[in-house]
């Protein structure tokens, strides 16, 4: 089971900044087709995206919407049988995040079928 572990852990990091944090449309792509299902589901708080497509384009839209955040992991990814979660933080490089949230995925054949993302609440 470590070995899952493991790999369900470098999933979580590997999205993260190759996913949401690359601003490169190329790379972020080609790590979408090795990161995720052909039928993956994204489950965020503007809605559900099905298939690698509609990441891509869900992935893009936010990234240029703060092209100079980066990602930063918030303690450790943990993995649990075939789910992990990873908690995040965003913000410009080298300041406190703008916002905080958590990933969870559910991991079938070594890729991320679903990604659930979780925003934590913004004080006011």
């Amino acid at each position: 089971m470590t070995l899952m572990s493991d790999h369900i852990r470098e999933l979580l990091q590997r999205n993260l900044q190759e996913v949401f944090g690359e601003g490169n449309a190329a790379r972020r792509r080609a790590a979408i087709e090795d990161l995720y299902t052909e039928d993956c589901v994204l489950y965020a708080p503007p809605g559900i995206f099905v298939g690698p497509e509609a990441l891509d384009k869900f992935a893009d839209d936010l990234r240029a919407t703060h092209p100079h955040f980066v990602y930063t992991p918030h303690g450790e990814a943990q993995a649990l049988h075939n789910a992990g979660r990873l908690a995040w933080g965003s913000g410009p490089p080298g300041e406190p995040p703008n916002y905080t949230g958590l990933d969870v995925v559910i991991v079938r054949d070594g890729k991320i079928a679903a990604l659930y993302v979780f925003l934590d609440s913004v004080p006011s």
